[in-house]
């Protein structure tokens, strides 16, 4: 009995102290991607960085094995993609990389019209 509720408290304080992410930005990608490679080596470094990050952290998702626990609001057809979602279901997507200015741009204006974000170029 003495075990269980050891177990109890503990499980209890550890999930406290986790943050709960109501906003996350999902990267569907595939193998041989080359702007999902692009991403990687210009933004995936610096992204949890930025007040971005911190407010929708990054989430990896492949293209063809969605998450089951996501709801896209329509099917992905080429990579990459990146879908904000806020509490399991998509409010806002980008399609493709064309380049870190414009990705910055959107991603945080996308953040901030549809999730409240008011970091960065706020």
């Amino acid at each position: 009995m003495k075990f269980r509720t050891f177990f109890a408290a503990t499980a209890l304080a550890l999930s406290s102290s986790l943050p709960a992410w109501a906003v996350e930005l999902i990267m569907v990608e595939q193998p041989g991607c080359y702007t999902c490679r692009l991403w990687n080596q210009e933004i995936a470094p610096i992204y949890p960085k930025t007040e971005a990050g911190q407010f929708a952290p990054l989430r990896r998702a492949e293209l063809r094995h969605p998450p089951k626990d996501l709801t896209y609001a329509r099917a992905v057809n080429f990579t990459p993609t990146f879908i904000l979602i806020d509490e399991g279901q998509e409010i806002a997507r980008l399609e493709g990389y064309p380049g870190e200015d414009f990705f910055w741009w959107h991603i945080e204006t996308l953040l901030a019209e549809k999730a409240g974000f008011e970091g960065a170029t706020r």
